[in-house]
């Protein structure tokens, strides 16, 4: 059977909240306090997607998260994770007619961070480890927080090393390597009792094989480098004591593509400790420089870099979802969210897309559970 493409398992590993702990480049910045108490908790993905008539990817996954407080000024957390990916891909893009390849593959991840709290911020070291069948990969990073004398802004600075080894199932004979590096500065300020912005600004470089081995007409340049921008602004209504939560993020790549995503989101405790968070985003991409909609011309020469992989076409998107949890006893809680995705080439903001593709859609249940100690 063939294996799953790393490509894959990355869109589907970002549903997952463990992925934050691997990449704390992501997470929230605001001032902290060393944690009081510990938490574990446990979270289950199902993922499947479609297109009309094609049978595509389910994944099934869960991660188990354990945090602890160390004597008052450090913690320690480690998250492992494990997911099962099974369906079919196209070979080149969804309306060329070629059998699609069948795919099945298991991954488990390792990660494992280290905080030490300071008077005016914090320090975090972390390092990740991720198996299947055709890929290992590891990386380590650091992050640093230092807020002001009066806590209201919070500066902060990171970055990241990912080393990976690919070993196509379809000749084990072959190795690829591929280093990553990234590095985040961001900026979070607290405006009033109800209002906090953040900006992130965001670099990351790979190089070494970026093309997909199970794809065909797939030839992508060995370096790639990407630029982000990220805001966010969260809002509290103390009337219904709501808040809104409202992000954009720009992103720019060496291959020619750039994105916006737009999102939106509510959060409104309800009676008996329940609360309830609706979501949308919004999202637009533009085509890559080398990607090809159809066969090349075959009386001329190929072009240097090319690729029929419809992630790398101009398309739009929207995801819509809705969150419930619920707070049991003192010290558990449980929750729900359900989201729906759907793509299309002609929802591309900027226009362009590829027209011939057929739309792609997707949902996604998580459940957990969780609690503090």
């Amino acid at each position: 059977m063939k294996s799953v493409t790393k490509q894959t398992t990355n869109v589907i590993g970002a549903a997952l909240f463990a992925a934050a702990m691997s990449l704390p480049l992501s997470q929230s910045v605001f001032a902290e306090a060393a944690p009081e108490r510990g938490l574990v908790s446990f979270k289950y993905l199902n993922y499947k997607d479609s297109q009309p008539d094609q049978e595509r990817v389910t994944v099934n996954a869960y991660t188990v998260m354990g945090m602890a407080p160390i004597a008052g000024k450090w913690s320690i957390s480690t998250t492992y994770t494990n997911d099962s990916v099974s369906g079919a891909s196209p070979e080149y893009n969804s309306h060329i007619v070629s059998g699609a390849s069948k795919m099945k593959d298991h991954r488990e991840a390792v990660d494992l961070s280290v905080t030490r709290y300071l008077q005016s911020g914090s320090v975090t070291l972390g390092s990740s480890y991720s198996k299947e069948n055709d890929y290992i990969s590891r990386s380590y990073s650091a992050q640093e927080s230092i807020s002001t004398e009066d806590k209201n802004t919070t500066f902060t600075f990171g970055g990241s090393y990912t080393s990976d080894t690919i070993n196509p199932t379809v000749n084990k004979d072959l190795f690829y390597d591929k280093r990553g590096v990234s590095a985040l500065i961001g900026v979070t300020r607290v405006l009033t009792k109800q209002d906090i912005v953040q900006l992130n600004i965001g670099y990351s470089r790979a190089k070494g094989y970026n093309s997909d081995p199970y794809k065909l007409f797939d030839e992508r340049p060995d370096k790639r480098e990407s630029k982000t921008v990220m805001t966010r602004w969260n809002h509290h209504f103390d009337r219904k004591d709501g808040t809104s939560r409202i992000s954009y993020r720009y992103y720019t790549d060496t291959y020619g593509i750039k994105a916006h995503t737009f999102g939106v989101e509510y959060v409104q405790p309800l009676p008996k400790e329940w609360t309830v968070t609706p979501l949308v985003r919004l999202y637009s991409q533009t085509a890559a420089d080398f990607y090809l909609s159809d066969f090349p011309d075959p009386s001329a020469d190929l072009p240097t870099y090319y690729s029929m992989d419809q992630r790398l076409s101009a398309f739009g998107a929207i995801t819509i979802g809705i969150k419930l949890e619920k707070k049991i006893a003192k010290d558990w809680l449980v929750d729900a969210k359900l989201e729906s995705y759907e793509q299309r080439a002609e929802w591309c903001i900027t226009g362009g897309g590829d027209t011939g593709l057929a739309r792609f859609r997707a949902r996604s249940i998580q459940l957990g559970l969780s609690r503090h100690f």
